[in-house]
């Protein structure tokens, strides 16, 4: 009777709410930032260009690329990304870290105006080879559902420098 009775608790447990999964997103896969997202010759010569800017966060100077991004967020706003090969893509120092430090930022909204929850904008530092690990809380909490996710990797001076890629299921 007590092995019987032990049973059902040990079973109660694996599949109650208390063990259930508490994933508010995910990403998997990285694009690196192009300063640039337009350029336009104008009817007099001129030339008009569009800064990559993105829900309200503009890009650095240079071109970033990233190997491979997957992140993770809570609903209590817990965060670990995984990072690799986060390195510039062009200028004298391509193939370099810059030496940067990184933080997250999730965006919920599509449109204006744009909430940002982030980790702690110090960040964490490349490794030389642009590997990286995040692993914090985003502050303010994300609403659930986030509606429109879009996760920025930044600077401390604020520059987006590569963006996850949604996971869908």
């Amino acid at each position: 009777m007590k092995k019987a009775l032990l049973a059902s608790v040990l079973c109660i447990g694996i599949v109650s709410p208390l063990g259930a999964d508490d994933t508010l997103v995910r990403f998997d896969g990285g694009i690196g930032v192009i300063p640039v997202s337009n350029v336009t010759v104008n009817a007099d010569g001129s030339i008009t260009v569009s800064r990559n800017i993105v829900r309200g966060v503009n890009p650095p100077g240079q071109i970033w690329v990233i190997a491979r991004l997957r992140a993770q967020v809570n609903g209590d706003g817990s965060i670990v990304v995984d990072g690799r090969g986060l390195l510039l893509g062009g200028g004298n120092n391509i193939g370099l870290n810059g030496n940067q430090r990184v933080f997250a930022t999730l965006i919920c909204s599509a449109t204006a105006p744009f909430t940002q929850f982030s980790t702690p904008t110090t960040g964490v530092p490349l490794a030389a080879n642009g590997d990286f690990n995040i692993d914090d809380v985003l502050t303010p909490t994300p609403p659930s559902p986030c509606a429109s996710p879009v996760l920025l990797i930044r600077n401390p001076g604020g520059a987006w420098f590569a963006a996850g890629i949604l996971k869908l299921n």
